[in-house]
């Protein structure tokens, strides 16, 4: 058993400090993706929408919205648009609010089909 698990149990410590730099190990982690707003139209969008197994995007009207949340980053949009998806790097979420977890991508040229 590890020494510092001992001496939270003996000092009564629930909690830890977060890291202070990043685990290195965490880079090969899957993450959210980050959109290009401009390489996507309306086509396109629609297109990610459909591939999109946790209806995590969907598009309303002139936008695309993406609900972080709901994604389990499992790289479908990715593979179906990868000049205009990327993998954000980012796989420490955390909001005060669940309004704050859904983004809104505005479409190329504010196409509205």
């Amino acid at each position: 058993m590890p020494l510092w698990f001992a001496r939270g149990i003996r000092r009564g410590i629930v909690t830890t400090h977060y890291p202070a730099r990043p685990e290195r190990s965490a880079a090969g982690l899957p993450t959210p993706p980050a959109f290009r707003a401009a390489s996507i139209d309306a086509a396109l969008a629609d297109r990610l929408t459909a591939v999109c197994p946790s209806q995590a995007l969907h598009r309303d009207g002139a936008a695309l919205i993406f609900d972080v949340g709901r994604c389990t980053a499992c790289g479908r949009c990715q593979e179906a648009a990868p000049w205009a998806v990327t993998p954000s790097g980012e796989f420490e979420l955390a909001a005060t609010s669940r309004a704050h977890l859904v983004k809104q991508i505005r479409l190329a040229a504010g196409e509205d089909r």
